[in-house]
């Protein structure tokens, strides 16, 4: 009976550790397919093979979701070559051992290597380290500073102004090869802070300001039942984050390899993923596609317009390229020329703009004629 009892006891473990946490004792293995899983079995880490190629991740994906959907990845630019590779607590960080024992991934952390730590992961999707007798919320380190291509609700894009800490989306290679794509989603910093979307660090989708509600260009962020927007800027930091007013909704944003940022909602009664909004949404959402002095109306042919009193610095524009944008048809003049409001638009880049908070819109009109 003994026997037969360890070895059940062995079967088990060899499975799941059970617990949320990894303590100094413990390791993880991808032979022995061992995993950590959260609190509320939301979130389970482990290993993974995302495809048939020798690659193994450390990564954090959905556990209650029959869909395996990555939100995070330790290790996506130094992958394990072969199924022999150990996750395990060493002088004070998170390591990933090759079969030759050499480290391939660190946290990096400076903390007091003389006291014990844990690693834990949270039912946020939070893999945290933290000192073995300290419960609260100071981490040593924690994956949501981290992200991979995923945005979850309770984690933060944007500047930490203390640290100078830039936490920003990288898209995946591939759908299912995690490695560092071309596309990123960072948050640019200036009088109004605005998210841009990179392609290999060129500018090909802005959101345009905060307006205290949503940013300008993405009417589809609109108040929603079970989603709240929050924006901070202060002196601490400049950031962007969301709650779920309901915690049994889970709901997710995505930097796809396609260069799009898409919203996810799992629908229960479907057993899927529902689209509910992505941005760029259309043609003219593209970065600067028209030029100075321009505007873009997706429902005309062609799309790109002149402001009035301006006209197309090239004769081609409207046939083959419309980057060259538009030039004033007179010489501008400030004792004759007026200003003209122009409706249903996304606001210019203000990453170089001048901004006076104590004049009026009167005030402001003359400042701009001289």
């Amino acid at each position: 009976f003994f026997v037969v009892l360890v070895v059940l006891i062995l079967f088990s473990c060899a499975f799941s550790i059970h617990a949320n946490t990894l303590s100094s004792t413990e390791s993880l293995t991808i032979s022995r397919n061992l995993t950590i899983v959260s609190p509320g079995k939301i979130f389970e880490l482990g290993f993974f093979k995302p495809s048939t190629r020798p690659r193994w991740y450390l990564g954090i994906w959905y556990k209650k979701i029959p869909e395996r959907t990555y939100v995070w990845v330790a290790n996506r630019d130094t992958p394990l070559s072969n199924s022999v590779g150990t996750l395990k607590i060493s002088d004070g960080n998170l390591v990933i051992l090759d079969h030759s024992n050499i480290p391939i991934w660190s946290t990096n952390t400076k903390g007091d290597v003389r006291s014990p730590i844990v690693a834990e992961l949270l039912d946020t999707g939070n893999l945290v380290i933290r000192y073995f007798n300290n419960n609260s919320q100071e981490f040593l380190w924690q994956s949501f500073d981290f992200p991979t291509d995923t945005l979850l609700p309770e984690m933060k894009l944007g500047w930490d102004r203390k640290t100078g800490l830039n936490r920003f989306l990288r898209s995946y290679k591939s759908s299912n090869d995690p490695t560092s794509g071309s596309f990123s989603y960072k948050l640019e910093t200036g009088v109004y802070s605005e998210f841009f979307m990179l392609a290999k660090n060129s500018p090909v989708y802005r959101t345009g300001p905060w307006n205290g509600i949503q940013f300008i260009g993405m009417p589809e962020m609109r108040k929603s039942d079970y989603v709240i927007y929050n924006f901070t800027e202060n002196n601490e930091e400049v950031s962007f984050t969301f709650l779920m007013t309901s915690q049994n909704t889970y709901s997710r944003l995505k930097l796809s390899d396609k260069g799009e940022f898409e919203r996810f909602t799992w629908i229960p009664t479907s057993s899927q993923w529902s689209l509910s909004w992505s941005s760029p949404k259309d043609q003219c959402d593209v970065y600067d596609l028209c030029g100075p002095y321009s505007y873009c109306d997706i429902n005309t042919s062609p799309i790109c317009h002149c402001i009035q009193g301006f006209e197309p610095k090239f004769p081609e524009w409207k046939l083959i390229d419309a980057a060259g944008g538009c030039v004033r048809r007179t010489p501008l003049n400030c004792g004759k020329d007026r200003f003209l409001p122009l409706k249903q638009m996304k606001l210019p880049d203000t990453k170089t703009v001048i901004v006076d908070r104590k004049i009026g819109m009167k005030d402001c009109k003359k400042r701009c004629l001289t």
